[in-house]
């Protein structure tokens, strides 16, 4: 029942222009702003409080509003960028910076691993270089089983492929690689499993981190290279970005890997801090012995 009433509401904002969408979702960021007790809005601010120390106590407000709304466009805007035609979304894009060395990547023949953390509209920008390339993308299935069918279709209309996070996903990955294409990744996510990460600093936190991208680097000689679709104001669209990652993430040592991964993540995220998801708990996981940072 929950899944059709979600299904329902993101064909009911589908209805209407990305303008009108964010307006709607910058009012309710503002509602949610003020109502501190809310789940949302607490682990935000203990995200932005740990990672953004330096900023003044009023700097620190006028980013987790921020902040708010900007999650809140990610939510509302879901409706466009998975029912909306193709054409239609991808002419929501307006700027694309940085794509030669996506394209220069893919001429050597290796493979890219083309990694997009949670900022912006990160699901436009998986399907902008789905319609442009072959691409193979990794992802966890909901938990709401009746919304994966949306999901698929959402992901693959444009032509990428979606493959679980377990073993026959993984390989698929490595035969896209083996292929000369790019295999996505969102590269901020917490790994399930506890032989899957380690901990590296993420904004000078510990955060426990996915091996798997610099393993897949080393062991494939794919380009790793990361991506994000920044938000413009005003429902204007969408800026796209691409930039090679640091030659540290394929580093034999696995720590020194797994921080140059924070490292690019936080790049993008410094580009336009309001638009990462805040929302998300990075740092549930914590080395032995620290005790949990959102109680």
């Amino acid at each position: 029942m929950r899944a059709l009433l979600i299904k329902i509401f993101l064909q009911f904002l589908a209805l209407f222009p990305l303008r009108t969408i964010h307006s709607f979702a910058t009012l309710l960021g503002r509602t949610m702003a003020k109502r501190p007790q809310l789940r949302l809005n607490q682990v935000t601010r203990t995200n932005i409080g740990l990672c953004f120390p330096q900023l003044s106590n009023e700097a620190q407000e006028a980013l987790i509003k921020a902040s708010l709304i900007e999650t809140c466009k990610t939510f509302s805007e879901l409706g466009a960028l998975w029912l909306w035609r193709v054409d239609k979304v991808l002419g929501l894009v307006r700027e694309v910076s940085g794509e030669l060395c996506l394209q220069q990547a893919l001429e050597r023949g290796k493979g890219v691993l083309l990694l997009t953390p949670h900022l912006g509209a990160w699901e436009l920008a998986a399907l902008y270089a789905s319609s442009r390339y072959k691409l193979t993308g990794l992802y966890r299935p909901p938990k709401l089983l009746g919304l994966e069918t949306i999901i698929r279709n959402a992901r693959e209309r444009a032509g990428g492929q979606l493959v679980a996070t377990d073993q026959s996903g993984i390989r698929a990955l490595y035969q896209a690689l083996r292929r000369g294409q790019i295999a996505g990744i969102l590269p901020d996510q917490v790994p399930n499993e506890a032989s899957s990460g380690v901990f590296a600093p993420f904004f000078g936190i510990a955060a426990y981190t996915m091996v798997l991208v610099s393993r897949f680097a080393r062991k494939s000689g794919a380009t790793v290279i990361f991506t994000y679709a920044e938000r413009l104001p005003q429902g204007r669209g969408y800026h796209l970005h691409f930039f090679p990652a640091s030659k540290d993430i394929v580093a034999n040592d696995t720590e020194i890997a797994v921080a140059a991964l924070n490292k690019g993540v936080e790049q993008c995220v410094k580009a336009c801090p309001e638009q990462y998801q805040w929302s998300y708990k990075r740092f549930k996981r914590r080395p032995k012995g620290e005790a949990s940072v959102y109680e």
